[in-house]
């Protein structure tokens, strides 16, 4: 039998507007983004985080998740935006081998970032 408490987060959720479930979701990738590619460090070449494969599945989910939502982000939509093509940046940058236009990570959905 379901208590009134086990259904507490469910309704705590439910009162959270979308763009707000949405925008915290996209930091969240975009955080983990700059992790994986070692922004957090001084000396990101060498960062024993840097992990351009997880990089690479990370940033292209970021894109993904922002692409679709971008209609309903409203004034969040920009910064998002801003923010997934500094990680697509960095990442072309860090790769020693760098995608061509189109096919770094997330670009199917973004188009090429240079």
């Amino acid at each position: 039998m379901r208590t009134e408490s086990d259904q507490q987060p469910v309704r705590e959720l439910a009162e959270v507007p979308s763009v707000e479930v949405i925008s915290k979701a996209a930091v969240m990738l975009l955080s983990a983004a700059a992790e994986k590619l070692g922004l957090a460090d001084e000396d990101p070449d060498s960062s024993e985080r840097r992990d351009l494969d997880e990089a690479r599945r990370v940033i292209t989910a970021l894109a993904g998740l922002v692409t679709a939502s971008a209609e309903y982000l409203g004034p969040h939509a920009g910064p998002l935006r801003e923010g997934l093509q500094a990680v697509q940046r960095a990442f072309r940058e860090a790769s020693p081998v760098p995608d061509e236009p189109g096919k770094g990570p997330g670009e199917k959905y973004t188009g090429p970032v240079y």
